[in-house]
């Protein structure tokens, strides 16, 4: 039975350097000493997470947990200032919290960490530094490794992700602190805003894999994380590779658990909700309470496996099944080479001769965002019979029998390029008998990048040069009669930011081939599937404008094209206490067909804040373009009080950066 709760809307949280972090509590109202559960973010405990968190941790505090929610550093209320994401001061202040959380009267010392996105890294960071109270982890939508499997870089190649997500994170930190928690919250804005870090700059100026990415990439040393856990994310998200990597790789305890959700936990995913919070209850009463939950005889390994569906940008139902594999890496799963032929094929044996990839720049166009649940909808890959038809491809005659695929593939290449820098893109599709093809994954490659991505070398045009990579991580069942698709090409936009100019890539076909990890056996075991998502407490927030979206493509006179997206989140009245928060963005995508170094990425967000008398409006801008030497960028933000909209701030910051083989 549900325990009765109790909680604080505020509370400070001191460390050792005197500084205080903004958070807030709920546990159960019995007296007693209770597990806890924290949340570490970045996102304002008190009007930008508000909502999701009413969806958890009361849910989480029922079940005899105390609970804290924590805004890191010079975010939300809290006092200093960001300095930038998964520093060594969020880290060491993370910790710092543990300790004075483990040390309260109603917690009994025994700690587990929950997390989306941001919170899913820090949570696998902070458990690498093996802090003695965290016992267990929930890790959602995060990576291992974060030059490889984030928003900056995907196997050496930029994404536009790294402008479009700096965007944003500035958009968010340049918001107010609350008048009624922070009576010295104008001077603390105007600090917060002059420091900034400049993300998007910063990110871009580590173009290879230095120290700056090792620096909380846990995948340097597997064997630091001692804490069990369990990680978690869904086939439309971006953060795929994760999960499976830490249940192949972890010493201690790791289960993973892949369903078809966006960027969301399951149970407010607008794909197909589940049981969110029972998974998280499981995990945590085993690791945290002790209890025999069956946490431990879970598979290594439980996911959906999509099946081929009528693929559209907007949120619609996906097609599969529940499957699971008892220990990952799985015995159930073999590698199959298949390789590339004369005719388009894949096949059998190898062959010689030659094919040609390139393409115009604007293919990418069904490729959908990037990481899909940041935004309203129109966010998902559609039919990509367009793309494929600029792409050079490669497939396999109609199948007789089923085909499923359960890893990462791996793509061999041999090939010659008549540019100094490259960039390949792979595609694997299910291509239905009507023709419509359902992307199942894909992956870049930056051609002038060794192996570890810690060296970037400019190509000798004609010289043969050789490549093997993986594929992002997949779970796709290829119906009798359904194709598999190789769609190779040189650029996808807008997801990657394209070489300076337009290649074409040879490839030596005796070289090439495409290894398929392919899933074959004689009997499933018990997929132990998530349940439905339960019932579940929701913010009761007195909407004063409706959130609404749109996405709009089309070509101009010269032949650019363009895409164009709105989000309005709409307004709302915070029931807790009475702030009115409303924030809308805008972004603009445009690139020429024949000139790949004409991209660029604008975005435009403004936020605005209400309570009596007191009103604040945040306007934000930014840009970046590049030509065939650099990248130019820039920022800025125009803040205001008062109904006469008074600027407190304004501000702009420019760089250009070389580009470094990208």
């Amino acid at each position: 039975m549900a325990m009765e709760i109790t909680g604080v809307e505020h509370l400070w949280i001191p460390l050792p350097d005197g500084r205080r972090l903004a958070a807030r509590m709920w546990r159960p109202a019995a007296e007693g000493r209770y597990p806890a559960i924290l949340e570490y973010l970045p996102y304002r405990k008190r009007d930008g997470t508000a909502p999701r968190d009413a969806t958890t941790h009361p849910v989480f505090a029922a079940e005899g947990y105390v609970c804290l929610r924590v805004d890191i550093a010079g975010t939300g209320d809290s006092e200093g200032l960001f300095d930038d994401e998964y520093s060594e001061q969020e880290l060491s202040d993370g910790e710092a919290v543990l300790a004075w959380l483990a040390a309260q009267p109603s917690c009994d010392g025994n700690i587990g960490l929950i997390g989306i996105s941001w919170g899913g890294f820090n949570g696998l960071q902070l458990a690498a530094r093996q802090p003695e109270a965290l016992k267990a982890v929930v890790s959602v939508a995060s990576t291992v490794d974060r030059y490889a499997d984030d928003i900056h870089f995907m196997g050496g190649c930029l994404l536009s992700d790294n402008a479009n997500w700096a965007s944003q994170m500035f958009a968010y930190q340049t918001r107010p602190l609350d008048p009624e928690l922070r009576p010295d919250w104008r001077e603390a804005w105007v600090e917060r805003i002059e420091t900034l870090p400049f993300m998007a700059a910063d990110w871009l100026s580590h173009a290879q894999r230095d120290e700056f990415w090792k620096h909380g990439s846990v995948c340097e040393d597997w064997s630091a994380i001692k804490a069990p856990v369990l990680a978690i994310t869904g086939w439309a998200d971006a953060y795929v590779n994760a999960p499976p990597a830490l249940a192949a790789n972890m010493q201690a305890p790791a289960k993973a658990l892949i369903g078809p959700w966006e960027h969301r936990y399951a149970h407010i995913s607008k794909l197909e909700s589940h049981d969110f919070h029972g998974e998280v209850l499981r995990w945590f009463d085993r690791w945290l309470k002790g209890e025999d939950s069956g946490a431990e005889a879970l598979p290594d390994y439980r996911t959906y496996m999509q099946e081929h569906f009528n693929p559209t940008k907007e949120n619609k139902p996906r097609q599969g099944r529940w499957v699971a594999e008892a220990a990952w890496p799985s015995p159930n799963v073999q590698e199959v080479t298949h390789h590339l032929g004369r005719q388009g094929t894949l096949q059998a044996t190898p062959e010689e001769g030659e094919a040609v990839v390139s393409n115009p720049a604007t293919l990418g166009a069904a490729g959908g965002y990037f990481c899909a649940g940041m935004r309203i909808d129109n966010e998902l890959p559609g039919d990509q019979a367009g793309d494929d038809a600029l792409s050079t491809c490669f497939e396999t005659q109609p199948l007789d029998v089923p085909l499923e695929l359960l890893g990462r593939a791996r793509l061999r290449l041999a090939f010659t390029v008549d540019k100094p820098v490259a960039q390949v893109m792979a595609r694997l599709c299910d291509v239905a008998p009507d023709g419509v093809s359902q992307r199942i994954t894909y992956r870049g490659r930056n051609l002038c990048h060794d192996d570890s991505h810690e060296t970037a070398t400019p190509l000798v045009p004609g010289k043969r040069y050789e490549v093997e990579f993986a594929l992002n991580e997949c779970a796709h069942n290829l119906r009798a009669g359904h194709k598999l698709r190789l769609a190779l090409s040189t650029s996808y936009w807008p997801i990657v930011w394209p070489s300076p100019e337009s290649v074409a890539l040879t490839l030596h076909l005796d070289g090439c081939a495409l290894i398929l990890p392919e899933r074959s056996l004689m009997e499933e075991v018990a997929a132990q599937a998530p349940s439905a998502a339960r019932e579940y407490p929701t913010y009761e927030a007195e909407m004063t404008r409706a959130p609404s979206g749109t996405s709009n493509s089309y070509q101009e006179a010269d032949g650019t094209l363009v895409l164009e997206t709105i989000d309005d989140y709409g307004a709302a009245i915070d029931p807790m206490h009475g702030m009115e928060v409303g924030s809308h963005v805008s972004m603009r995508y445009t690139i020429h067909p024949d000139d790949p170094a004409s991209a660029t990425f604008s975005s435009q967000w403004r936020f605005t804040f209400a309570r009596g008398d007191w009103q604040v409006q945040v306007d934000t801008d930014n840009l970046m373009r590049g030509d065939r030497e650099g990248f130019h960028l820039w920022r800025r933000v125009v803040a205001t009080e008062g109904a006469d909209q008074t600027e407190v701030c304004v501000k702009e910051w420019s760089k250009s950066l070389p580009r470094d083989c990208l």
